[in-house]
């Protein structure tokens, strides 16, 4: 399966009560680097919760790309979106 376009999965690696932890290769790199996925599956569907989500992913991401480059032990953020009401 291709996610974004761009991420092959390999094979899962774990699944919680809100998503789903992929190991995965960016095809669009020449080194076809490998990365962990992580798909958050929002539990409801009322538009107002969804935006609520939306944005608390946002800032989760921002968050985790900060630390990720300021600490060696925290994995880096290369990329975050949404396909189809999916977070990744």
């Amino acid at each position: 399966m291709l996610i974004n376009g761009r991420y092959q999965i390999l094979h899962p690696l774990q699944e919680g009560g809100f998503g789903h932890t992929f190991l995965a290769e960016d095809t669009q790199l020449p080194s076809r680097r490998r990365c962990v996925i992580k798909q958050l599956k929002p539990v409801h569907h009322n538009p107002e919760f969804y935006r609520l989500i939306q944005d608390r992913f946002q800032r989760e991401a921002a968050i985790q790309e900060t630390l990720g480059e300021a600490c060696p032990q925290i994995p880096r953020l290369y990329a975050y979106f949404l396909e189809g009401d999916l977070f990744y």
